[in-house]
């Protein structure tokens, strides 16, 4: 049951993203640059709220919380330290700029990333359905504007449409097995599960404040500026109703 309910969870949230960033692709540049802040603002909210409102509090039900919160911050330095190394990439527009010869290279990080994001739906999944599919909104989120980079990138080196779409759908499918191993090994292991909520909400709260937030504070300030603020909000008040 739990083990189904992940991997259904799972290519919701792997799959799902790259549909809707696929058919965003149908759409004129002028209509796509202005949605994609949007996606970012409500994936920021989901992703917050998700971390915070969500993992951290089953977490800290299972462990002091001092284990919990170590095992934080251990988790976001350990994503920046990977970041650094260029082995966990992030892109959220389409004028991402990455030279034609990295195509392979983006789809291998992409498919790390979504093996990633599939473990961390999978522990999710081993605390509470309602959490699961919580965690599996916020990878979807996060995942649409992150796709029309990877789409934009593929297409700028010299791949079809339909054989950009295959590729990702390709990497997508890693997020599945990252959710196998993740039900297997916690199942085995219960007790690991809250140190994997801990990082888990690492991974969000560092893709969240190091890399989205900054992207719409690059923004001019103008009446975007409340879309926004109202967009983060309408993703936590997502995770709160689910």
């Amino acid at each position: 049951m739990l083990l189904a309910a992940a991997i259904g969870l799972s290519l919701l949230g792997g799959l799902g993203g790259l549909l809707v960033a696929a058919s965003l692709l149908l759409l004129g540049d002028p209509a796509r640059t202005r949605l994609i802040p949007w996606l970012v603002s409500y994936a920021i909210g989901a992703m917050l709220g998700v971390a915070l409102l969500a993992m951290l509090p089953d977490a800290i039900e299972s462990l002091p919380p001092v284990q919990v919160f170590g095992t934080l911050l251990g988790g976001i330095l350990f994503f920046f330290v990977l970041e650094k190394l260029v082995i966990w990439r992030h892109c959220h527009t389409h004028d991402c700029e990455v030279h034609e010869n990295a195509a392979p290279l983006v789809l291998v990080g992409d498919a790390f990333h979504n093996f990633v994001d599939g473990a961390i739906i999978g522990a999710a999944v081993m605390t509470s359905i309602p959490l699961g599919v919580s965690t599996a909104v916020a990878v979807a989120a996060h995942e649409i504007p992150q796709e029309v980079g990877d789409f934009a990138i593929l297409l700028h080196a010299g791949y079809s449409r339909r054989r950009a779409l295959l590729l990702n759908a390709m990497s997508a499918l890693a997020g599945t097995a990252g959710a196998v191993l993740a039900v297997v090994a916690l199942d085995a292991v219960p007790r690991v599960v809250p140190y994997s909520l801990a990082v888990a909400a690492a991974s969000f709260l560092y893709v969240a404040m190091a890399d989205l937030i900054p992207g719409l504070h690059r923004a001019r300030p103008d009446a975007s500026s409340f879309r926004q603020i109202a967009l983060v909000g309408l993703g936590i008040a997502t995770v709160l109703l689910l």
